[in-house]
């Protein structure tokens, strides 16, 4: 079977092309499988992301069900799997606290048209050409800023006031509300924590993070009394289905204000999708096609957004999950928004006992295994360009934001790579 390298550059949905080949009912039952196993992962993270993201759980898991379904039918990759992605965290938490959430979901849409057209201008291979230190700088502030936002749950804080989106007048906020921690929050996403790092170590089959969030569900349920707040506290529990499509608000200059925020949203968006779909290249020697891949990634913004989901991107940990429960096309990824869909049509009420400290532990967990640790020391010793490109890359998106900090971390490597080449001329 070729490998696809030689339609790479087509735009036709991936899904077209494997069910034109020899696919059989061995096969299907391989996608069903591995797309019930990625809906046991998606389903605590879409409500962690959302949670996080300062919106209620049901948003992250509208978005894993229409966008997620849209990026397997229509995608450039036989694997890739679409959903919230924790990466967006920041910026979703940022968008939605200055223009609502119906400012949050014309941003989702507007991403999704500029996300479209880059692919239809087959600009998808251009967006390969970051560079690699910003790649880690950006993911590793991310990760950082991930866990920063995740204190207050993972503590039981209680703030006087709306709590800072910047990192550092955020911690001051935080420290100031230490007096407040609730021991029974701590303790519970603690063991979140330290029970998905146990299993992934001694069950690594097993689906660690919806084991851990649904003891800690159960004991919520249990024991009523006890001080911890769950989804059902803070947001009243999730629908029973998915809500009738319908357009947000539009005016041009509400268009022009969001402007810069889905321009920050596509840029992320392209990025972080075909890094998942290259991870999925190279665990399975298959070729991705970016073009149509970003056209999939825009169509199912629009449409996630229509729905009242989240921002839609290809994401590395569920796409790896999927291929390592052996999928064989993006029927799979069909499948796992089939398998979310159904539980929100027959377990929805289960939700409400959900702590939000399990939630922020699993978060936790997210932020260290999006973090880069080692290939970020090893960037730090290159001081003959890598270093400078990481720090400038880190240092501004967790201090000011991530399209500061993308774009000053390619200023620097263009200004090494200029300065090289004048080096070498001579």
């Amino acid at each position: 079977m070729p490998d696809g390298s030689a339609s790479a550059h087509l735009l036709r949905p991936k899904l077209v092309t494997t069910l034109g080949e020899r696919y059989g009912a061995g096969d299907l039952r391989k996608d069903a499988v591995a797309g019930l196993t990625v809906a046991i992962v998606a389903l605590p993270l879409s409500m962690a992301i959302a949670v996080a993201s300062g919106v209620s759980p049901e948003h992250g898991i509208f978005a894993a069900i229409v966008g997620g379904f849209i990026v397997s039918a229509l995608g450039g990759s036989r694997y890739q799997i679409g959903g919230p992605a924790g990466a967006f965290i920041v910026l979703v938490a940022a968008t939605a606290a200055r223009f609502g959430l119906e400012g949050l979901l014309l941003t989702v849409m507007l991403s999704g048209l500029m996300l479209t057209l880059l692919g239809v201008l087959r600009l998808g291979s251009l967006i390969r050409h970051i560079p690699h230190a910003v790649t880690v700088g950006f993911t590793c502030a991310i990760a950082v800023t991930i866990l920063a936002s995740q204190l207050r749950d993972l503590g039981g804080l209680t703030l006087a006031g709306a709590e800072p989106g910047p990192l550092l007048p955020k911690l001051a906020v935080l420290v100031g509300a230490l007096p407040t921690f609730n021991p029974v929050s701590v303790a519970t996403g603690a063991g979140v924590v330290a029970l998905i790092f146990a299993i992934r170590r001694f069950r690594p089959t097993w689906p660690g993070m919806l084991i851990a969030v649904a003891l800690a569900s159960a004991m919520a349920a249990a024991l009523p009394h006890v001080s911890l707040e769950t989804i059902g506290t803070r947001f009243g529990g999730i629908p029973h289905g998915l809500p009738a499509p319908r357009m947000p608000p539009i005016s041009w200059s509400l268009l022009r204000q969001l402007l810069p925020s889905a321009v920050s949203f596509t840029l992320l968006g392209a990025v972080e999708s075909l890094l998942s779909a290259k991870v999925a290249d190279g665990m399975t020697g298959r070729v991705h096609r970016s073009s149509m891949e970003l056209v999939a990634q825009g169509l199912a913004n629009i449409a996630s957004a229509l729905f009242g989901g989240l921002v839609v991107t290809g994401t590395i940990a569920r796409t790896a999950t999927n291929v390592r429960a052996g999928a064989r096309s993006p029927l799979s990824g069909i499948f796992h928004a089939l398998f979310l869909l159904l539980f929100i049509l027959v377990a929805a009420p289960l939700a409400s006992f959900v702590p939000l400290s399990a939630l922020a532990g699993v978060l936790v967990v997210v932020s260290w295994n999006m973090a880069e640790k080692a290939e970020f020391l090893r960037l730090l010793r290159d001081w003959r360009g890598g270093a400078a490109i990481l720090i400038a890359t880190f240092g501004l998106t967790v201090l000011r934001d991530l399209t500061t900090g993308i774009v000053a971390g390619c200023l620097v490597a263009a200004a090494i790579a200029g300065v090289r080449w004048r080096t070498g001329r001579r």
